[in-house]
């Protein structure tokens, strides 16, 4: 039976052959994704990127872990680099900046201004293990998601999270806690040891 999904994305040869710093096994991105800079992009094993997602890496780069959902429509980029430990998530729409202008520094924005009259806010993107974030959120530049993060739609993160927590709001704020996944690794490890390098 045809895999539905088959014509849409790119074959395992496709992905090999474009110059990514490296990509791993059972990997599907869509083929109407924007990608620029490969050499600077890392991508686990069994990660998903679908349709109309942009992804511009800065010389810092970017690093995708395995079993790792990219939703349609989201944006990932900025030059100070962004990483998206293994079994996180980003929902439809969600924006991740690892790099923006200043609005309160008194200095001109947009990137058509040369560089001497704008100031630029910047910092890596982390999302460690188990991190969802729903559809329509924003993270800004230098926000670490910790580990087991969830983060409701339309959300905007401009500070560190703390782990296991569920934000929600603009600025997002605690608002519960979430059920600690695989608290002791069985599953993880047989996962990895059973897929990972199949």
């Amino acid at each position: 039976m045809r895999n539905p999904f088959d014509d849409g994305y790119y074959t395992e040869e496709d992905l090999k052959s474009f110059g990514f710093r490296s990509i791993g096994k059972n990997v599907m991105i869509a083929k109407n994704c924007t990608i620029v800079n490969l050499e600077c992009i890392s991508i686990g094993s069994h990660v998903r990127i679908d349709s109309h997602v942009s992804i511009l890496a800065g010389a810092a780069g970017i690093t995708i872990g395995n079993y790792v959902h990219i939703a349609s429509s989201c944006y990932l980029g900025g030059r100070s680099g962004i990483e998206m430990q293994d079994f996180s998530g980003i929902s439809q729409g969600v924006k991740i900046y690892s790099q923006t202008d200043d609005y309160n520094s008194g200095m001109y924005t947009n990137p058509t201004v040369p560089k001497e009259y704008i100031k630029i806010k910047s910092g890596i993107v982390k999302l460690e293990k188990h991190v969802i974030v729903g559809s329509g959120s924003v993270i800004l530049p230098g926000c670490t998601l910790a580990e087991g993060t969830s983060v409701g739609a339309l959300s905007l993160i401009r500070k560190p999270t703390e782990k296991w927590k569920v934000y929600f709001g603009n600025p997002a704020r605690i608002i519960g806690e979430r059920k600690v996944i695989d608290q002791d690794g069985s599953i993880e490890k047989r996962l990895f040891n059973n897929r990972i390098e199949k």
